[in-house]
């Protein structure tokens, strides 16, 4: 029954793993250091959207830098 159960288990995961691909959103995690880094290599085909990526990563760096000013 464990076997069976693993198994369900691994498969699962591995569905739900699958469905996390596509592009990132611009936030405060995905607009800063490694995570800009990272974030931009899934735009290495698509310099509009890239570009994008990054106009919307300056704005929301510049309205954080008036909040805690």
């Amino acid at each position: 029954m464990n076997y069976i159960t693993s198994v369900v288990c691994i498969i699962g995961l591995s569905i739900a793993l699958i469905g996390c691909g596509g592009v990132p959103q611009p936030d405060a995690a995905n607009c800063s250091g490694r995570g800009m880094e990272s974030s931009l290599t899934a735009f290495k085909n698509n310099e509009a959207a890239r570009q994008a990526f990054i106009d919307k990563c300056t704005e929301i760096n510049k309205e954080s830098a008036k909040t805690t000013n």
